[in-house]
């Protein structure tokens, strides 16, 4: 199973950016994703994770309101779109896959690395 995340880059803040988790050798249906992000100096935090049927857990407030999540899963991919970006959310994000939302992960991907400013 391999996890790869992608479409990271500067932006300015206010701006939005798309990022996709391509997975290979798992059944994207069968499974949930979820992202994390992991700003210099600080641990890891959960951003999000969107279950199997499509239902979308949010950890803390720092995605609320302004990322949602998509799955394809004919393409084995699924998409953080972020909007109103902030230097905040300066981070290396990353995916990951795991039975349910609730479940401990399974593996990650390469994180892909969000930089906001101006």
């Amino acid at each position: 199973v391999q996890l790869q995340a992608s479409g990271g880059g500067l932006v300015q803040p206010g701006g939005s950016l798309r990022l996709s988790c391509a997975s290979s050798g798992l059944t994207l249906d069968d499974v949930a994703i979820g992202w994390s992000r992991q700003a210099p100096g600080k641990e890891r935090e959960g951003v999000l994770c969107i279950s199997n049927t499509g239902r979308v857990t949010y950890y803390g407030a720092s995605g609320k309101g302004r990322f949602t999540v998509s799955r394809d899963n004919a393409k084995s991919t699924v998409y953080l779109q972020m909007n109103s970006l902030n230097p905040e959310d300066t981070a290396v994000y990353y995916c990951n896959w795991r039975w349910h939302c609730h479940s401990t992960v399974q593996s990650w991907g390469q994180g892909t690395q969000v930089t906001v400013s101006s």
